[in-house]
């Protein structure tokens, strides 16, 4: 369906976006598209912007359309909303609740202390998310440590779920079957080109609690192909020493969802009344130092490979708590640029061939 021509009244038609938001810098840049964190002048609130020229659509329109399809449904503490959308005669415009809490390993390394009973708490809030978007007939299908963001600099702020431009709205009886996900955390049914549904989602917080736990994830191989074997087979350890401190409930709960054959695979439901969810079995001894050193090393350079401004909004957040405001977009973007760290250069001129897709409001990348 051509943009502009659908029935729902989602859009609302603007000449200028800027009449309704101050723009304020770039905050990364997907394959066809830019966010850029603004400013609603009537509400002086925050939001991120991703802005869409309908020329980087053509033959895409169906990608979009299902990705605001599948964001307009959904409204859950734990999910990043889409709140508004705008039309002009050249773009597209998603306006998005903004996240400034940083990033889920971040926020881990940073902290002093951290417990199973931390990681139980985290889970627990992705598992009540993905159910909600399972009960809608939606799935993530990229669920990673990447696509978590904190709401908030809070010390208790609540985990959000980003990025659904790989999520599918299942149809009665639908099946899918398109290969797609990031390599380390797929379930083997994807991998082995199979049909599949809700339960690789369930597999993939499987994943990330594997991690939570140690640092370090279960199937790795610089090797692609020995990387998909391992993945394909559920061939993953609980390594001593790193899990030598972890409770016999966690492994139990890991194992459940990390199980190869998808009909015996915990289902969301299932898994919030596992005891090391629901009861009082996640440990309270501080795992902080072997997890995030384990972290530190295995997880530091993939920011390298992300496009995103890696500290734009929790800079932007500080000086506003010191009373400060930026005046107007940067002139200059700190950007991630794989095996060379960070370097500075100005944003991108119109119409320069923009990075690989990236998530609708990971914003402190």
């Amino acid at each position: 369906m051509p943009l502009g021509e659908d029935g729902n009244g989602w859009k609302k038609k603007t000449s200028d976006i800027k009449e309704h938001y101050d723009f304020k810098e770039v905050l990364g840049t997907g394959a066809f598209s830019e966010v850029v964190l603004a400013e609603e002048k009537r509400t002086q609130r925050l939001v991120a912007i991703k802005c869409i020229p309908k020329k980087a659509l053509e033959g895409k329109e169906n990608n979009i359309e299902n990705e605001i399809a599948v964001l307009h449904r959904i409204k859950h503490p734990n999910i990043v909303s889409l709140e508004d959308i705008f039309e002009s005669t050249s773009h597209l415009y998603l306006v998005m609740q903004l996240v400034s809490g940083g990033e889920l390993f971040d926020r881990i390394v940073e902290k002093g202390f951290y417990t199973e009973r931390d990681a139980s708490q985290l889970i627990h809030q992705i598992l009540d998310a993905v159910k909600y978007l399972h009960d809608m007939g939606i799935v993530h299908r990229d669920l990673k440590p990447e696509n978590l963001l904190y709401y908030s600099m809070d010390e208790d702020s609540k985990i959000m779920i980003s990025d659904f431009g790989l999520s599918k709205i299942e149809g009665a009886g639908s099946v899918m079957s398109t290969a797609c996900g990031t390599p380390g955390y797929v379930a083997p049914e994807v991998l082995a080109q199979k049909p599949y549904s809700k339960a690789v989602d369930c597999w993939s917080i499987g994943v990330i609690s594997y991690i939570l736990l140690c640092g370090y994830p279960p199937f790795y191989d610089e090797n692609d192909a020995k990387l998909f074997e391992q993945i394909l087979k559920a061939e993953y350890e609980f390594d001593s020493p790193y899990w030598d401190d972890i409770s016999d409930s966690a492994k139990d709960f890991i194992c459940h969802l990390m199980e190869k054959e998808p009909l015996k695979r915990y289902t969301c439901e299932q898994a919030l009344q596992h005891p090391w969810i629901c009861g009082d079995t996640a440990l309270d001894k501080n795992i902080h130092e072997s997890v995030s050193a384990q972290i530190k090393k295995n997880f530091a350079k993939s920011k390298w490979k992300q496009a995103f401004n890696a500290t734009a909004v929790v800079r932007h957040m500080r000086k506003l708590q010191l009373g400060t405001s930026l005046e107007g977009p940067s002139q200059i973007t700190p950007t991630i640029d794989e095996g060379k760290g960070m370097e500075f250069r100005k944003p991108r001129q119109t119409g320069e061939e923009v990075s690989t897709m990236n998530t609708v409001s990971r914003l402190d990348r």
